[in-house]
């Protein structure tokens, strides 16, 4: 495993042997330093770049998450790496439909770390209630071409609260002794088949699989619009299900955040 005082070791040959295979033409880029491993895949497909890539960085300092939020990794830190992993996964992607493909990656994710780990709609991964990954999806398109690019953030080491609305987590808590390369490899070959899988099948064959791991399953919670109810889990198309006085509803990540009830007024999840 990676200490503080060593150079990062990163398994980005393994990686390879066991990606390149599924996605012909895949590469493996890690850098010491990034704005955000996002960021640079889209200007990348802007351009007209749409090769598949994962870059890996051990250190981002403008990472971006859902509605805009900030997510750092290492920051400040004698060796960043250790104590966050940051990737992006850019590849050409066709599905039929979108819809509900960052909860697919979110299974993905749980399934290859440890069982103990919780989905909480629509983006984020929580170990007993705190924030341990996020997941950010950004597409591009030129012409009849369209680039997906898949983006994790994960906490190996519990960072500080300052200024998080949600408390952090850290996956040593689960896995102790894990480090950010071993953490990667176990992570990229199973994601890279979840997404090829959600390509050709959609979110249907996700849904009891996320379901499983729901951190807001069967309870009260509070829609951004005011609107109160009881967490169903997700449909089949990965739409929240809230059961409210008014009836059933179904929420798509692009109207709403959701938080508990019980939560405590700092935890805007």
């Amino acid at each position: 495993m990676t200490s503080l005082n060593q150079p990062i070791r990163w398994p980005a040959e393994a990686i390879w042997e066991a990606v390149a295979p599924e996605l012909p033409g895949f590469t493996v880029e890690i850098v010491p330093q990034i704005d955000s491993t996002n960021s640079e895949l889209m200007r990348r497909a802007r351009t007209g770049r749409f090769e598949p890539v994962l870059l890996v960085t051990e250190q981002q300092t403008a990472g971006r998450g859902r509605l805009g939020r900030d997510w750092q990794s290492g920051a400040g830190t004698p060796q960043p790496g250790a104590t966050a992993l940051t990737f992006s996964v850019g590849l050409p992607l066709y599905p039929v439909d979108w819809s509900g493909l960052s909860l697919a990656v979110g299974v993905s994710v749980v399934q290859s770390l440890h069982p103990d780990l919780r989905l909480k709609w629509p983006n984020d991964v929580w170990l007993n209630d705190r924030k341990l990954a996020g997941i950010l999806i950004e597409t591009a398109s030129i012409g009849a071409q369209r680039y997906a690019v898949i983006g994790v953030g994960i906490n190996i080491r519990e960072p500080a609260a300052t200024g998080l609305a949600t408390p952090p987590a850290g996956l040593v808590e689960v896995l102790p002794g894990i480090d950010a390369p071993h953490a990667l490899l176990r992570l990229i070959a199973p994601l890279v088949r979840t997404i090829k899988s959600f390509e050709s099948l959609g979110f249907g064959p996700f849904q009891r699989l996320f379901n499983e791991r729901d951190a807001l399953g069967g309870l009260p919670v509070t829609l951004s619009d005011g609107m109160t109810g009881t967490a169903q889990g997700v449909d089949s198309v990965g739409a929240l299900q809230v059961l409210t006085a008014q009836g059933l509803k179904k929420i798509t990540s692009a109207e709403v955040s959701v938080r508990p009830q019980s939560a405590p007024p700092y935890a805007n999840l």
